[in-house]
């Protein structure tokens, strides 16, 4: 019987041995894997001026995020490699190891899950594409009931425009995709959104104008990460955004992309916060 115990005890020894082990040993961070295989990952989706595919080529070759992660990269002496992912799944594919990063705003809800640097990469503004020939500096120029704007009904865009324009005639509509439609057509004089899915519409419609109304309503975006207890990776991205923001390399690669995508820079939403109070 004191034999019987005695190798029970042994087994357990071992086994909290092998247990405190396995438990020392933890699985490699985000900057350990991009230093040990050389590839720093980047989730994409088409979505310009952010990301945009080359139909001709299948490359990812355009779009400011684009040239935030191969400038990245490049600090880093890696790899870029770019992984096709949704705006729904990527949160899943940044916690399933999949990713490292993905530009994302970074909700409330969102900081749950995933981690964000303590630095904006950018900011977005809220916008309006409207008729070339409407008053449109302010908001105030619309807020009247001979000016119709169409917006996604129950968005945030909406809670805005229901605040700051009451006497405008608001027309709110399922999504995005049907508040420019009512734009193209010719049935509101202007559609708000916040002002990067105006860029391509503006370019695909032919017509209208975009302008942010004062005063300026803009909310920050940036880069999420995996949420892990080795905050090196975050912490390297969120100093290399920063130095690229406070530079002017941020604002240069977004007008570079635009240029290529067929816009006046000029005529468009800046995306460094500062630049909005310049004039």
């Amino acid at each position: 019987m004191k034999s019987i115990v005695k190798t029970l005890g042994a087994l357990t020894a071992a086994a909290g041995v092998l247990l405190a082990s396995a438990i020392s040993v933890p699985a490699q961070s985000t900057w350990e894997k991009i230093q040990s295989t050389g590839k720093l990952r980047m989730g994409v989706t088409q979505a310009p001026p952010w990301y945009s595919k080359n139909p001709s080529t299948g490359e990812w070759d355009s779009g400011l995020i684009v040239s935030i992660g191969q400038a990245m990269a490049e600090e880093l002496s890696v790899e870029l490699e770019m992984h096709e992912v949704t705006w729904a799944t990527s949160i899943a594919a940044l916690q399933a190891d999949k990713i490292d990063m993905m530009f994302l705003d970074p909700t409330p809800k969102r900081a749950i899950v995933v981690d964000y640097p303590f630095q904006p990469l950018l900011y977005i503004s809220l916008a309006v594409l409207a008729r070339d020939d409407l008053p449109a500096e302010s908001w105030a120029d619309l807020n009247s009931p001979d000016v119709s704007i169409a917006v996604p009904q129950a968005s945030s865009m909406d809670a805005f425009l229901t605040r700051n324009v009451p006497n405008a005639d608001i027309q709110r509509f399922p999504d995005n995709g049907a508040s420019l439609a009512a734009f193209q057509s010719g049935r509101v004089d202007a559609v708000s959104l916040f002002h990067p899915p105006l860029l391509a519409a503006r370019k695909k419609f032919g017509k209208g104008k975009i302008v942010i109304p004062t005063p300026a309503f803009s909310s920050p975006s940036s880069i999420a990460v995996r949420r892990e207890a080795d905050k090196t990776f975050r912490d390297w991205v969120s100093h290399t955004i920063f130095f690229y923001y406070e530079t002017g390399r941020t604002q240069r690669w977004y007008e570079e992309f635009l240029e290529g995508f067929g816009l006046d820079p000029k005529a468009s939403p800046v995306i460094q916060k500062e630049l909005l109070y310049s004039n």
